[in-house]
């Protein structure tokens, strides 16, 4: 059973959120003040958990088919993040938060980073294991995570990378409070969603290809993430182009939420 409706923006707190579309029995709405889009009612804890339960739910076996590309594309992204650490990489704390197979977290022990990985699907973790170790690897949610961590050590991360992951929680305050939260302050983001509002995104949401219901819970523009960043202490600073409907951003950690 879906968990029951709360009709209010994540973002903004706004009520006035009319439906926006209905597909294959999932409904979203959008926030008329912010414009963010969101699977309404969301899907609680448990559901999250049984829907990628399935390791073909969230593509991770085609995932891993395209793994050589993968890993290109981390080493140049990896690459961002080391120009933005000021006295370099070396012994610089990175997370991946969503690592699915390590290719991220290898690219980061390439540059100099100590790499941590962290993701709830066992089998992706088992293969990052497997084949990139030398990174330290966790099964499980971020929120999670971040509490044992904090609890444990007083150390905080240098660098935080997170793609394709913030569309797929039910609560982005808890998920983004948690990223700043494990964040040294002045540590990198960088942070990859779909773009809803991305001048190439088709005007009809099912012919988009990231419009999977309900896989992805929260459709994201560039104007209410850098709002719900900024509510946890995060300032993006800047964002990448992209010719694909997504949002690639660089975001600091510029204060201490109070």
């Amino acid at each position: 059973m879906q968990a029951s409706e709360d009709i209010h923006c994540q973002v903004c707190d706004s009520h006035d959120c009319p439906p926006l579309i209905a597909q294959g029995g999932w409904r979203y709405r959008r926030c008329a003040d912010c414009g963010l889009v969101f699977l309404s009612p969301m899907l609680n804890d448990d559901e999250l958990a049984a829907l990628y339960a399935n390791p073909d739910s969230g593509g991770t076996r085609a995932y891993f088919r395209k793994e050589a590309s993968k890993l290109r594309r981390a080493r140049g992204r990896v690459r961002y993040l080391a120009k933005a650490m000021a006295g370099g990489t070396h012994g610089r704390l990175f997370l991946d938060v969503g690592c699915s197979g390590g290719f991220m977290t290898q690219a980061a022990m390439t540059v100099g980073f100590t790499a941590w990985g962290i993701d709830p699907d066992g089998n992706a973790v088992a293969h990052a294991k497997e084949h990139y170790p030398g990174a330290t690897y966790q099964v499980g949610g971020l929120t999670e995570f971040a509490a044992e961590f904090m609890t444990r050590t007083e150390d905080r991360f240098d660098a935080v990378y997170c793609s394709e992951v913030l569309e797929h929680v039910a609560n982005a305050n808890a998920f983004i409070d948690a990223i700043a939260a494990v964040m040294a302050v002045h540590g990198e983001l960088y942070l990859t969603t779909p773009d809803i509002g991305h001048w190439r995104r088709p005007k009809n949401l099912p012919d988009w290809d990231v419009f999977t219901p309900p896989h992805h819970c929260l459709f994201f523009s560039i104007g209410n993430l850098t709002q719900l960043l900024a509510r946890h202490g995060l300032e993006i600073y800047h964002r990448y182009w992209a010719f694909k409907p997504g949002l690639k951003v660089m975001a600091r950690k510029v204060r201490v939420k109070t």
